[in-house]
């Protein structure tokens, strides 16, 4: 028996029904009364909360793939649609409506269900004080300087050169391109190490709204990320609520085709009339995007330049990929830029895939691992629950629907729940990876990025890797081709001066990395 009041949570990638199992629980929820162990809560109906980054905003159905209103089956769906496309809305702000609207339903006596494929918004939901700065852009965390405000940092400060001191004073609105301002991109990196060097480790340089994020980290809590994660490294996992997850799983070679067909359908579904309507929306003053509604008929056809894709709604995967088919006039090359802007959508939904299921196992799932663990009760304060949705039609009713019901009557008494890796073959093949760590040192430790002197043929855009990645990038084709042709061009070289061509670690190397759950996108 717990006091921390029940949430279920319905993640997985893009395109696997998690929108239907929300609705098809929250009807069954509806039918009967759930009781728990103590008597004190009678739990009747439920109510859906958005978790997914694009579904937020008004319009836009087809690109964001949101349930449509008949399928939705008079289930009540919150935190959608009530933001205009244009406007920004993260993680922290995401997490502090939800909590509102979460706390509304256990009023009611309804149960939340939280549906989405934003799974690093399920997990800062979940696990609070695992988030940064302490403005609308993130769950608070208590800046503990106590008395020695900048400390560390304002040493750093201290030794800075003038032209980096001089853009700390003034960093920039929003992060710089990195294709067009390499070197704006590179002068903040570089800030970055002199800053706090583990975490410029983490981050490439072409990565420069998170490397911006960073520095806008410490400028908010007077600490640098590193002192942060330390801290979060000393502190548990300890769940918000009683949390039973349901992670909804297909295989990539059952999934991608279907991936591959839905892009397909949203073609077909006016998809290219959404997109068009976001360039002209990209092409007006921020003024008016933040407007409570914005009319785009007068406006033209292409943004004056191209808009920031690692922004806002213009993250949603087809935005950019018909940019060049839609910036040309029904001319020679159109119908082949079409093509390839079809096709590269479909690449780009399939990798996207790919990256969710990354994180749920990686991190959302060790995450619920280790705080049960914490915890040490033989009731568990979050549970996860593969479903297996490879195969579709009847078999969803047996695979998915079914044992989704039982667990969820289950939880909601407090009664034993089954084990999770009992499920499928599936459950327990991905149930592997559940004892991963997901402390932030451990993780800071993990994504190093190393430069390559031997690659690195313009200093002003020095390529890093990885140092997961090291070994096999020094075998690739490129790497030895350029081994081999700077050993040429060492011969009759003095000794001491053969080393300046071989391959080299960058400081960065010795640097720790930060985590992510620090800089994640909005």
């Amino acid at each position: 028996m717990t006091s921390l009041k029940p949430l279920i949570a319905v993640c997985g990638t893009t395109g696997v029904g998690k929108s239907k199992l929300g609705v098809e629980l929250a009807l069954k929820l509806s039918q009967e009364i759930y009781q728990d162990c103590s008597s004190e809560h009678r739990w009747r109906g439920a109510r859906i909360i958005n978790s997914d980054s694009m579904q937020v905003y008004t319009g836009m159905d087809v690109i964001t793939n949101k349930i449509p209103q008949a399928e939705r089956m008079g289930v009540e769906h919150l935190l959608m649609d009530f933001k205009q496309p244009g406007e920004q809305y993260v993680v922290g702000q995401w997490v502090h409506d939800a909590i509102q609207v979460i706390e509304e339903t256990h009023k009611m006596n309804q149960i939340p269900v939280v549906v989405g494929g934003t799974s690093y918004w399920i997990q800062h939901l979940l696990f609070p004080n695992r988030l940064a700065n302490k403005d609308l852009n993130s769950t608070p965390i208590e800046a503990t300087t106590s008395g020695h405000p900048m400390s560390a940092l304002q040493n750093y400060i201290s030794q800075l050169t003038l032209n980096l001191l001089n853009l700390w004073t003034a960093l920039p609105e929003s992060p710089p391109n990195a294709v067009t301002h390499p070197e704006d991109a590179l002068s903040l990196h570089e800030l970055l190490q002199a800053l706090d060097p583990p975490v410029a480790s983490r981050w490439h340089w072409r990565d420069t709204r998170k490397v911006l994020r960073s520095l806008r980290i410490m400028k908010e809590t007077s600490r640098t990320p590193s002192e942060i994660i330390s801290e979060q490294s000393e502190s548990p996992l300890i769940p918000r609520y009683r949390t039973l997850c349901f992670w909804v799983y297909a295989e990539p070679s059952a999934l991608n085709p279907r991936l591959d067909e839905r892009v397909d359908d949203m073609i077909k579904q006016d998809l290219l009339d959404e997109i068009r309507s976001l360039r002209k929306i990209a092409s007006l003053p921020q003024a008016a995007i933040n407007c409570s509604s914005v009319d785009v008929k007068d406006e033209p056809d292409s943004p004056a330049s191209d808009p920031d894709y690692t922004v806002g709604i213009y993250q949603c995967i087809g935005f950019k990929e018909f940019h060049e088919f839609l910036s040309l006039s029904n001319g020679p090359g159109s119908q082949e830029a079409f093509k390839k802007a079809v096709e590269n959508m479909k690449q780009s939904t399939r990798k996207y895939a790919k990256r969710q299921i990354t994180w749920l196992r990686n991190k959302l799932l060790p995450a619920i691992h280790s705080a049960n663990i914490h915890y040490g009760n033989e009731i568990p304060m979050a549970s996860m629950y593969i479903l297996d949705a490879t195969v579709l039609g009847n078999q969803w009713t047996s695979n998915v629907l079914s044992p989704a019901e039982s667990i969820t009557k289950s939880f909601l008494r407090e009664e034993e729940l089954p084990p999770p890796a009992s499920l499928s073959s599936v459950a327990s093949a991905m149930f592997a990876n559940k004892n991963k760590s997901v402390h932030p040192s451990d993780v800071l430790k993990a994504r190093k990025k190393i430069v390559c002197q031997v690659c690195t043929t313009d200093p002003r855009r020095p390529v890093m890797i990885d140092e997961q990645h090291w070994d096999a990038h020094r075998g690739n084709r490129l790497h030895r081709r350029l081994i081999a042709k700077s050993k040429k061009g060492s011969e009759g070289l003095p000794p001491r001066h053969r080393d300046s061509v071989a391959p080299k670690r960058s400081s960065a190397d010795e640097s720790l990395d930060p985590d992510e759950s620090l800089h994640t996108p909005c």
